[in-house]
């Protein structure tokens, strides 16, 4: 694609974030509720709950430097030579551009593969990699909101957390569409173990001649054949990765509850089941960090389970605060782990320079 076309797209893709955000803060603008005052023009007013908003930001950092961990044990599961250093340095320049480029999570993986394919030798693996490791993580939040959402629905809880008929439908077909991708996934999971490495090569030649997107497609099916033989690490990036997310459930939950009052945001089974559906929107809008598409996302979502779209919009704009925030001291992290290794590197050339010499 052209350069200039490029800049197009890219100034396009911040006009809708931008454009979105600016809407759905002013239609929630100025908001009464039994004569008070419940919109975004409220805030001044509200009382900052400094315990949640700290509980946001140690969750968060917890749960962001976990995916780097996990991803470190996918690369070194295919022998490749990979430090948690380099997994904590790739993977900070990853999330930056995550959160402050388009198109959000992807764009991060991008440059985490473009990264690590320049410092391996087997570059076809090192891309897998984090192929693979989105696809758990996309699972992980799956099965989160399955095993959650069975557990509530069969102990009750579901049924104490629905403010009404129609929102415990939601809630329900939330839990049932999370059960039938999770038994897809067991299902997909056994059947890969069955291919021969011939009967995958003929799959990924399929797969590669769907237009534009064939060759991404083509090399994560790779990956997945690939990972199929290293099951326990698989397995144990799978737990990681619903720890993590249910990590970042709670991020959102404290975000939240910063700037509202409890009984204004839906319970905490509620938002188990509800805040992997507006992380799926962020991911999938395509504008920086999923801005503007986050907050309508999070706002609709607590409206249909029968509380106010401002404060899911409100969440949504501290949760992106401490985003932001850890975005911009992980960039400068990245800047200074990379600035010391290539002092390491000097010094090491230097020496060998000097004992040459001797």
């Amino acid at each position: 694609m052209p350069v200039k076309r490029r800049l197009i797209f890219l100034v396009l893709k911040y006009a809708l974030g931008l454009g979105l955000l600016a809407y759905v803060v002013w239609a929630n603008w100025n908001i009464e509720q039994d004569g008070i005052q419940v919109g975004i023009s409220s805030i001044g007013q509200r009382d900052f709950y400094w315990p949640a908003f700290l509980a946001a930001v140690g969750i968060g950092a917890a749960s962001i430097l976990l995916t780097f961990l996990r991803w470190y044990y996918l690369v070194r599961a295919q022998g490749l030579p990979f430090t948690k250093s380099s997994a904590l340095r790739l993977g900070l320049i990853g999330f930056f551009f995550s959160t402050f480029l388009p198109a959000s999570v992807v764009g991060g993986d991008i440059i985490k593969a473009a990264f690590i394919a320049k410092e391996q030798s087997r570059r076809t693996v090192a891309v897998a990699t984090v192929l693979i490791d989105r696809a758990v993580g996309l699972c992980g939040l799956i099965w989160l909101v399955g095993i959650l959402g069975g557990y509530f629905w069969g102990t009750g809880l579901l049924s104490d957390s629905a403010t009404s008929a129609a929102a415990k439908l939601i809630l329900e077909t939330i839990i049932v569409g999370a059960a039938a991708l999770m038994g897809a996934s067991i299902v997909f999971w056994i059947v890969l173990g069955t291919l021969s490495r011939e009967r995958s090569e003929v799959w990924a030649d399929t797969l590669r001649r769907i237009p534009k997107i064939g060759g991404s497609i083509a090399e994560l099916w790779r990956a997945l054949w690939m990972f199929r033989y290293q099951a326990r690490t698989v397995y144990l990036t799978l737990g990681m990765a619903i720890v993590g997310h249910l990590g970042f459930v709670l991020v959102y939950y404290f975000s939240s509850r910063t700037l509202n009052e409890p009984h204004a945001l839906p319970s905490l089974e509620t938002h188990f089941l509800i805040v992997p559906v507006g992380m799926a929107i962020k991911a999938g809008f395509p504008a920086p960090g999923g801005i503007g598409g986050g907050e309508y996302g999070y706002g609709k979502l607590y409206e249909v389970v029968g509380f106010l779209f401002a404060a899911g919009v409100l969440g949504s704009l501290v949760q992106r605060s401490i985003e932001l925030a850890l975005g911009m001291i992980g960039y400068v992290y990245y800047l200074n782990m990379k600035k010391r290794d290539a002092t390491f590197r000097e010094s090491l050339e230097n020496d060998d320079k000097a004992t040459e010499s001797a």
